[in-house]
């Protein structure tokens, strides 16, 4: 996720800087927090050095969890400072090779719409959608941008609402409609003499801010805390005191679903469940000056994971396996209702 902190308020240089020497001492977690490093350098206005983080990352002997993500950053990157040809045959490779995750087609699309290629946008969007979107329900947190843009994109080349331009309607939580937000006019209501339009326009542009702070206030997910089996029994072997927080390994896994469940029905987006180790929770207390003992630095250990960029989505994707290792399909197991 870019973090779009205004630069007044953040030396994005030596934020970068930071993000690689945490890199370095957490190179399992290198992805996640060289791409935060090169966001910071795109933002300081350094590119060509973004570009340089992409490819140490690209040119990586380890394989990379998301590296669709990592040449869609790329592109547009570098169409940002001149390197349009470049950018275009990236853009193109990202498509013929149909990533399942939305992250890169929303980066390559509005690539695309930032270059007024606005009929590539839409193509892409909706390759995107078809390709995700199909026969589901309920579309996933991370999916949501795909039906956004696509829906900004279409108004502004008036296109009639289709069906995934209502669902993005209906998955809208701020308080102006996407139509109004996405309105092609809006720019001339900007210019008018006439009170009562500029009211109305400063009205969206607070609801879309609104919206927008609302995202990057989170850049990962609010996670829940997840152990497997034996790793929940050495942890309680080891640190008994932590016994009370987990009195069995069923009543954990309950525990966690629940939780998220209930973050969920209170309007909390963006969710996911980190899965703990105990050398990994061991070394976190130790950083902390704590003993692993002390139930209050759960929480905070589970932050620390998502913010390395551990974190799984939840609720899983329809037909996909349970978070919790079973086997099972997820709606077969800690998914189903009467969980």
């Amino acid at each position: 996720m870019r973090p779009d902190t205004p630069a007044e308020n953040v030396d994005h240089a030596t934020e970068a800087a930071r993000l690689e020497r945490t890199a370095g001492l957490y190179p399992e977690d290198a992805e996640a927090l060289l791409l935060r490093a090169a966001a910071h350098l795109e933002l300081s206005g350094d590119r060509p050095a973004a570009t340089t983080l992409y490819d140490r990352l690209l040119s990586s002997a380890t394989d990379l969890d998301h590296p669709h993500l990592v040449r869609a950053l790329k592109a547009s990157n570098l169409w940002e400072y001149g390197h349009e040809a470049e950018a275009r045959a990236i853009i193109e490779g990202i498509r013929a090779t149909a990533p399942r995750e939305p992250a890169p087609w929303v980066i390559i699309a509005e690539a695309l719409e930032s270059h007024d290629e606005l009929e590539a946008a839409h193509e892409t969007f909706t390759e995107a959608a078809r390709l995700l979107l199909t026969d589901t329900e309920d579309p996933a947190y991370a999916t949501h941008p795909l039906l956004f843009g696509r829906h900004r994109v279409r108004r502004m080349l008036g296109a009639p609402h289709d069906d995934w331009d209502t669902l993005a309607d209906s998955l809208n939580t701020a308080p102006v409609p996407l139509d109004e937000l996405h309105d092609p006019n809006r720019v001339w209501s900007l210019g008018s003499d006439n009170p009562a339009e500029l009211a109305a326009e400063i009205s969206r542009l607070r609801a879309e801010l609104g919206t927008y702070r609302e995202a990057l206030s989170r850049p990962f997910p609010v996670a829940v805390l997840h152990w497997p089996a034996d790793e929940l029994s050495e942890l309680v072997a080891d640190y008994p005191e932590l016994a009370a927080e987990y009195p069995s390994y069923e009543t954990h896994l309950a525990t966690v679903e629940e939780s998220l469940r209930e973050l969920a029905a209170s309007g909390t987006q963006n969710l996911g469940i980190v899965t703990g180790t105990v050398p990994s929770y061991e070394a976190f207390a130790a950083s902390e000056a704590s003993s692993p003992g002390d139930p209050t630095l759960l929480p905070q250990y589970a932050t620390t994971l998502a913010a390395r960029g551990r974190a799984v989505a939840w609720p899983p994707q329809r037909g996909a396996g349970c978070w919790c290792g079973s086997g099972r399909v997820y709606g077969e197991c800690h998914g189903r209702i009467d969980v």
